[in-house]
Protein backbone atom coordinates (compact mmCIF):
# COMPACT_ATOMS: atom_id res chain seq x y z
CA UNK A 1 0.00 0.00 0.00
CA UNK A 2 1.75 3.16 -0.95
CA UNK A 3 0.76 6.59 0.39
CA UNK A 4 1.67 10.12 -1.23
CA UNK A 5 1.29 13.07 0.66
CA UNK A 6 1.17 15.89 -2.07
CA UNK A 7 1.10 19.33 -1.00
CA UNK A 8 0.52 22.39 -3.18
CA UNK A 9 2.86 25.32 -2.62
CA UNK A 10 3.46 29.20 -3.99
CA UNK A 11 6.09 31.35 -1.91
CA UNK A 12 5.81 29.00 1.13
CA UNK A 13 9.07 29.06 2.46
CA UNK A 14 8.70 30.04 5.82
CA UNK A 15 6.11 27.63 6.32
CA UNK A 16 7.08 24.34 4.61
CA UNK A 17 10.30 23.15 6.02
CA UNK A 18 8.50 22.99 9.27
CA UNK A 19 4.92 21.39 7.50
CA UNK A 20 6.83 18.44 5.67
CA UNK A 21 9.18 17.86 8.54
CA UNK A 22 5.55 17.23 10.88
CA UNK A 23 4.40 15.26 7.77
CA UNK A 24 7.46 12.97 7.78
CA UNK A 25 7.45 12.50 11.68
CA UNK A 26 3.91 11.25 11.46
CA UNK A 27 3.88 8.94 8.41
CA UNK A 28 7.62 7.35 9.42
CA UNK A 29 5.67 6.05 12.15
CA UNK A 30 2.92 3.65 10.20
CA UNK A 31 3.36 1.03 7.88
CA UNK A 32 2.60 2.55 4.90
CA UNK A 33 5.02 2.54 1.95
CA UNK A 34 4.92 6.72 1.24
CA UNK A 35 6.46 9.71 -0.84
CA UNK A 36 6.24 13.21 0.03
CA UNK A 37 5.00 15.42 -3.44
CA UNK A 38 5.14 19.17 -3.74
CA UNK A 39 3.81 21.10 -6.73
CA UNK A 40 5.19 24.32 -6.71
CA UNK A 41 3.14 26.16 -8.51
CA UNK A 42 6.01 28.69 -9.88
CA UNK A 43 7.23 30.64 -6.78
CA UNK A 44 9.54 33.15 -6.59
CA UNK A 45 11.49 31.93 -3.28
CA UNK A 46 13.37 29.14 -2.11
CA UNK A 47 10.12 27.17 -1.81
CA UNK A 48 11.24 24.58 -4.31
CA UNK A 49 14.84 24.16 -2.49
CA UNK A 50 13.23 23.66 0.68
CA UNK A 51 10.73 21.07 -0.46
CA UNK A 52 13.56 19.48 -2.12
CA UNK A 53 15.95 19.83 1.26
CA UNK A 54 13.09 17.92 3.22
CA UNK A 55 12.75 14.79 0.89
CA UNK A 56 10.13 15.85 -1.33
CA UNK A 57 9.38 15.14 -5.05
CA UNK A 58 9.00 18.16 -6.67
CA UNK A 59 7.26 19.32 -9.54
CA UNK A 60 7.51 23.26 -10.50
CA UNK A 61 5.11 25.03 -12.85
CA UNK A 62 7.26 27.66 -15.14
CA UNK A 63 4.66 30.56 -13.92
CA UNK A 64 1.83 30.32 -11.68
CA UNK A 65 -1.39 29.06 -12.57
CA UNK A 66 -3.37 28.74 -9.66
CA UNK A 67 -4.70 26.04 -7.76
CA UNK A 68 -7.02 23.92 -10.03
CA UNK A 69 -3.98 23.31 -12.39
CA UNK A 70 -1.73 22.47 -9.65
CA UNK A 71 -4.24 20.07 -8.62
CA UNK A 72 -4.02 18.48 -11.79
CA UNK A 73 -0.35 18.06 -12.15
CA UNK A 74 -0.81 16.51 -8.50
CA UNK A 75 -2.95 13.69 -9.68
CA UNK A 76 -1.37 13.78 -12.61
CA UNK A 77 2.17 12.64 -10.81
CA UNK A 78 0.69 10.56 -7.74
CA UNK A 79 -0.62 8.50 -10.78
CA UNK A 80 3.03 8.54 -12.05
CA UNK A 81 4.32 7.68 -8.32
CA UNK A 82 1.47 4.65 -8.09
CA UNK A 83 0.18 5.88 -5.37
CA UNK A 84 -2.42 3.51 -4.28
CA UNK A 85 -3.75 6.09 -1.71
CA UNK A 86 -3.36 9.92 -1.96
CA UNK A 87 -3.32 12.65 0.79
CA UNK A 88 -4.10 16.40 -0.23
CA UNK A 89 -3.18 19.06 2.13
CA UNK A 90 -2.27 22.76 2.37
CA UNK A 91 1.75 24.15 2.57
CA UNK A 92 0.59 26.38 5.43
CA UNK A 93 0.45 24.15 8.21
CA UNK A 94 -3.85 25.05 8.56
CA UNK A 95 -4.24 20.85 8.88
CA UNK A 96 -2.07 19.29 11.31
CA UNK A 97 -0.23 15.87 9.75
CA UNK A 98 -1.46 14.07 12.94
CA UNK A 99 -4.33 13.19 11.11
CA UNK A 100 -3.22 11.64 8.28
CA UNK A 101 -3.51 8.58 9.56
CA UNK A 102 -6.74 8.46 10.72
CA UNK A 103 -7.98 9.73 6.93
CA UNK A 104 -6.03 6.95 5.51
CA UNK A 105 -7.01 4.32 7.89
CA UNK A 106 -11.10 5.44 6.40
CA UNK A 107 -9.89 4.78 3.07
CA UNK A 108 -8.23 1.23 4.10
CA UNK A 109 -11.73 0.65 5.41
CA UNK A 110 -13.74 1.23 2.23
CA UNK A 111 -14.16 4.78 1.79
CA UNK A 112 -12.92 6.14 -1.70
CA UNK A 113 -13.01 9.79 -0.52
CA UNK A 114 -12.57 10.91 2.93
CA UNK A 115 -12.66 14.85 4.26
CA UNK A 116 -11.02 16.36 7.14
CA UNK A 117 -14.16 18.86 8.46
CA UNK A 118 -13.19 21.48 10.41
CA UNK A 119 -17.31 21.86 10.90
CA UNK A 120 -18.66 19.72 13.24
CA UNK A 121 -16.97 18.19 16.02
CA UNK A 122 -13.92 20.11 14.54
CA UNK A 123 -13.22 23.88 14.49
CA UNK A 124 -12.49 26.68 11.90
CA UNK A 125 -11.75 30.03 12.58
CA UNK A 126 -12.33 31.66 9.87
CA UNK A 127 -14.65 34.39 9.11
CA UNK A 128 -18.60 35.26 9.44
CA UNK A 129 -18.75 35.25 5.22
CA UNK A 130 -16.61 32.23 4.94
CA UNK A 131 -18.65 30.28 7.60
CA UNK A 132 -21.77 30.71 6.32
CA UNK A 133 -20.48 30.53 2.65
CA UNK A 134 -19.19 27.24 3.81
CA UNK A 135 -22.62 26.19 5.68
CA UNK A 136 -24.53 27.12 2.51
CA UNK A 137 -22.11 25.19 0.55
CA UNK A 138 -22.76 22.28 2.71
CA UNK A 139 -26.86 22.48 2.56
CA UNK A 140 -26.35 22.39 -1.53
CA UNK A 141 -23.89 19.45 -1.18
CA UNK A 142 -25.91 17.36 0.76
CA UNK A 143 -29.08 17.74 -0.80
CA UNK A 144 -27.08 17.15 -4.33
CA UNK A 145 -25.05 14.09 -2.68
CA UNK A 146 -28.32 13.00 -0.97
CA UNK A 147 -24.98 12.62 2.28
CA UNK A 148 -25.13 14.72 5.35
CA UNK A 149 -21.52 17.10 4.21
CA UNK A 150 -20.40 19.17 6.55
CA UNK A 151 -17.26 20.44 5.03
CA UNK A 152 -17.37 20.76 1.30
CA UNK A 153 -14.38 23.32 0.69
CA UNK A 154 -11.50 21.40 2.92
CA UNK A 155 -8.08 20.98 1.26
CA UNK A 156 -7.30 17.94 3.67
CA UNK A 157 -8.19 14.81 2.14
CA UNK A 158 -7.42 11.56 0.90
CA UNK A 159 -8.98 9.33 -1.32
CA UNK A 160 -7.99 6.39 -3.61
CA UNK A 161 -6.12 6.38 -7.23
CA UNK A 162 -9.90 5.91 -8.86
CA UNK A 163 -11.18 9.42 -7.13
CA UNK A 164 -7.88 11.16 -8.74
CA UNK A 165 -8.96 9.86 -11.83
CA UNK A 166 -12.12 11.32 -11.99
CA UNK A 167 -12.30 14.63 -14.78
CA UNK A 168 -11.77 18.57 -13.27
CA UNK A 169 -12.68 21.51 -15.64
CA UNK A 170 -13.88 23.86 -12.47
CA UNK A 171 -11.15 26.63 -12.10
CA UNK A 172 -12.11 27.79 -8.88
CA UNK A 173 -14.26 25.06 -6.68
CA UNK A 174 -12.29 21.93 -7.82
CA UNK A 175 -12.82 20.87 -4.33
CA UNK A 176 -16.18 20.42 -4.36
CA UNK A 177 -15.93 19.05 -8.17
CA UNK A 178 -13.98 16.23 -7.38
CA UNK A 179 -16.60 15.80 -4.45
CA UNK A 180 -19.70 15.76 -6.43
CA UNK A 181 -18.26 13.85 -9.06
CA UNK A 182 -17.30 11.10 -6.96
CA UNK A 183 -20.54 11.24 -5.17
CA UNK A 184 -22.16 10.81 -8.71
CA UNK A 185 -20.17 8.02 -9.19
CA UNK A 186 -21.53 6.44 -6.11
CA UNK A 187 -17.98 6.31 -4.71
CA UNK A 188 -18.09 6.58 -0.90
CA UNK A 189 -17.64 9.54 0.94
CA UNK A 190 -17.41 10.61 4.61
CA UNK A 191 -15.40 13.15 7.17
CA UNK A 192 -13.36 13.13 9.90
CA UNK A 193 -13.65 15.68 12.41
CA UNK A 194 -10.37 17.98 12.55
CA UNK A 195 -8.80 20.45 14.87
CA UNK A 196 -7.00 22.93 12.42
CA UNK A 197 -4.11 25.43 13.39
CA UNK A 198 -4.45 29.15 13.12
CA UNK A 199 -2.51 30.09 9.66
CA UNK A 200 -2.29 33.18 7.94
CA UNK A 201 -5.12 35.56 6.23
CA UNK A 202 -6.24 33.12 2.60
CA UNK A 203 -4.57 34.71 -0.66
CA UNK A 204 -7.65 33.43 -2.54
CA UNK A 205 -9.97 35.99 -1.66
CA UNK A 206 -9.16 40.34 -1.93
CA UNK A 207 -12.15 40.15 1.49
CA UNK A 208 -15.31 38.39 2.69
CA UNK A 209 -17.46 40.05 0.62
CA UNK A 210 -15.12 39.03 -2.63
CA UNK A 211 -15.63 35.23 -0.86
CA UNK A 212 -19.17 35.48 -0.72
CA UNK A 213 -19.96 36.46 -3.96
CA UNK A 214 -17.65 34.03 -5.25
CA UNK A 215 -19.27 31.03 -3.00
CA UNK A 216 -22.99 31.74 -4.29
CA UNK A 217 -22.09 32.70 -8.30
CA UNK A 218 -20.23 28.98 -7.92
CA UNK A 219 -23.13 27.52 -6.40
CA UNK A 220 -25.40 28.33 -9.44
CA UNK A 221 -22.67 26.71 -11.38
CA UNK A 222 -22.37 23.84 -9.63
CA UNK A 223 -26.45 23.55 -10.07
CA UNK A 224 -26.16 24.75 -13.48
CA UNK A 225 -23.42 21.76 -14.48
CA UNK A 226 -24.56 18.91 -12.12
CA UNK A 227 -28.31 19.54 -11.93
CA UNK A 228 -29.58 21.40 -15.28
CA UNK A 229 -33.18 20.20 -15.10
CA UNK A 230 -33.60 21.46 -11.81
CA UNK A 231 -31.66 24.70 -11.96
CA UNK A 232 -33.46 25.79 -15.27
CA UNK A 233 -36.24 24.26 -14.23
CA UNK A 234 -36.82 26.09 -11.33
CA UNK A 235 -35.89 29.87 -13.51
CA UNK A 236 -38.16 29.03 -16.28
CA UNK A 237 -41.13 28.25 -13.27
CA UNK A 238 -40.33 31.49 -12.29
CA UNK A 239 -41.04 33.47 -15.23
CA UNK A 240 -43.99 30.96 -16.38
CA UNK A 241 -44.97 32.12 -12.94
CA UNK A 242 -44.85 35.98 -13.37
CA UNK A 243 -46.80 35.44 -16.75
CA UNK A 244 -49.64 33.68 -15.54
CA UNK A 245 -50.21 36.18 -12.59
CA UNK A 246 -50.01 38.46 -15.15
CA UNK A 247 -52.43 36.53 -17.10
CA UNK A 248 -54.77 35.46 -13.97
CA UNK A 249 -55.02 39.60 -13.44
CA UNK A 250 -55.85 40.27 -17.18
CA UNK A 251 -58.51 37.79 -17.01
CA UNK A 252 -60.28 39.44 -14.02
CA UNK A 253 -60.07 42.80 -15.96
CA UNK A 254 -61.96 41.16 -18.17
CA UNK A 255 -64.88 39.63 -16.19
CA UNK A 256 -64.71 42.84 -14.31
CA UNK A 257 -64.16 45.54 -16.90
CA UNK A 258 -65.40 43.66 -20.24
CA UNK A 259 -61.58 44.52 -22.13
CA UNK A 260 -57.81 43.40 -21.33
CA UNK A 261 -56.98 46.83 -19.69
CA UNK A 262 -54.44 47.54 -22.79
CA UNK A 263 -52.38 45.52 -25.34
CA UNK A 264 -48.86 45.68 -23.85
CA UNK A 265 -50.23 43.48 -20.55
CA UNK A 266 -51.24 41.11 -22.82
CA UNK A 267 -48.10 40.99 -24.58
CA UNK A 268 -46.27 40.76 -21.45
CA UNK A 269 -47.80 37.91 -20.24
CA UNK A 270 -47.25 35.74 -23.31
CA UNK A 271 -43.83 37.05 -23.33
CA UNK A 272 -42.40 35.74 -19.82
CA UNK A 273 -44.87 32.62 -19.94
CA UNK A 274 -42.83 31.74 -23.61
CA UNK A 275 -39.25 32.45 -22.29
CA UNK A 276 -40.34 30.19 -19.09
CA UNK A 277 -41.04 27.40 -21.31
CA UNK A 278 -37.87 27.91 -23.53
CA UNK A 279 -35.85 28.16 -20.36
CA UNK A 280 -37.14 24.78 -19.26
CA UNK A 281 -36.63 23.10 -22.58
CA UNK A 282 -33.00 24.65 -22.17
CA UNK A 283 -33.21 22.26 -19.09
CA UNK A 284 -34.24 19.59 -20.79
CA UNK A 285 -31.62 19.67 -23.62
CA UNK A 286 -28.64 20.33 -20.70
CA UNK A 287 -29.45 17.36 -19.12
CA UNK A 288 -29.47 15.27 -21.79
CA UNK A 289 -26.56 15.95 -22.87
CA UNK A 290 -24.72 15.80 -19.04
CA UNK A 291 -26.41 12.32 -19.16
Amino acid sequence: MKVVITVPAYNEEDQLGRVLEEIKGVIEKTKYQHALLVVDDGSTDKTAKIAREHGAHVVSHSRNRGLAQTFLTEMAECQRLKADIIVHTDADGQYPAKYIPQLVQKVEDGHDLVLGSRFGAGNYSGSFMKKLGNKAFARVFSSLLKTRIQDTTTGFRAFTKEVAELPLINSFTYTQEQLIRAGKAKMRICEVPILTNKTRESRLFKSPLDYAIKAWINILRIYRDFEPLKFFGIIGLFFIGCGALIGAYISYHIMQFGNAGGIPRVILSMLLILIGVQIGLFGFLADMNRR
